[in-house]
């Protein structure tokens, strides 16, 4: 089993004739994630390399009963082409796009919200269920299935981790990137619920970084509401205050936000925090031992 992505997601690509769109379209199909359209306005009856092309997502979900949508639409449009495929009738959204203006976020989170619509991203790598589905463009070959689930706010960070489980022949349930903007479509705790929910994720890691607050808050639900293991990386320890760090919302405000203050908070909660994605991997791994 696996959370968001598996092999019963039915994947549109918005903005799939644009070179990224393409490229990682025909990467997730490839990889075996079941891609049965894409969108792009004015393009529909092209296909590419054999996916078919609608002009819209109503029209897309009508022919093929897509179920999952890819964004990768350009930062001025994206937030129109998330409302278009929420009201096609799209139950889970996957938005790549980087950029989209935070005001833009903040209509949208509050449009989807209600309606139970489940959202990654945007400025996010996507979502990884290995050996099922690859919706984004995390590099499937350096994972394996397995029972640790994986949610993080940096991609990068998420890749080194994940090869660092493999590695030690930890396999993952699903890798799951929330993105590294100020507003975000789901936040740790939406995933957290979902990893406890999964019967076949038994430890969860999560990976965060300065700036906000989700950190802390993910601190006292896993307390409060998990009875699965976690352990956690926070990056960002020498960040200066006042400067943005690669995502948008990696930035320190005065003394809030900080790494120390979202390990603390963790491990004031009984979550083991590792200081670099070997020993988080270390310790997934005695997590482990001492379950088994």
């Amino acid at each position: 089993m696996a959370i968001l992505v598996d092999t019963d997601t039915r994947l549109v690509v918005q903005g799939i004739t644009g070179r990224e769109g393409t490229f990682h379209a025909t990467r997730n199909r490839d990889y075996g994630t079941n891609v049965v359209a894409g969108v792009t306005p004015g393009k529909g009856g092209q296909d590419v390399n054999g996916i078919p092309v609608f002009d819209s997502v109503r029209a897309a979900v009508a022919e093929t009963d897509a179920n999952t949508a890819m964004v990768f639409v350009p930062a001025p449009f994206a937030a129109d082409a998330i409302y278009e495929a929420v009201d096609a009738g799209i139950g889970t959204v996957i938005c790549i796009t980087e950029g989209i203006p935070a005001h833009d976020m903040l209509r949208v989170y509050n449009y989807i919200r209600p309606r139970g619509i489940a959202m990654i991203g945007p400025n996010c790598p996507g979502a990884l269920s290995p050996g099922q589905a690859n919706v984004g463009i995390i590099p499937a070959e350096i994972f394996s299935e397995g029972a640790v689930g994986l949610v993080s706010r940096s991609g990068t960070l998420t890749y080194q981790i994940g090869h660092e489980l493999t590695r030690l022949g930890m396999g993952q349930s699903t890798i799951v990137g929330i993105g590294g903007d100020p507003v975000v479509g789901s936040s740790f705790i939406d995933v957290l619920e979902r990893f406890e929910a999964d019967p076949e994720t038994e430890v969860v890691v999560m990976v965060g970084e300065i700036g906000g607050a989700e950190e802390e808050k993910a601190a006292a639900f896993i307390s409060e509401r998990m009875s699965k293991p976690v352990v956690a990386y926070i990056a960002g320890f020498t960040a200066p205050p006042g400067k943005t760090m690669g995502h948008a919302g990696a930035i320190i405000s005065g003394t809030a936000g900080t790494a120390q203050a979202k390990k603390e908070a963790l491990e004031e909660h009984g979550v083991r925090v590792g200081t670099n994605p070997t020993e988080v991997a270390r310790l997934v791994s005695e997590t482990v031992g001492a379950r088994a």
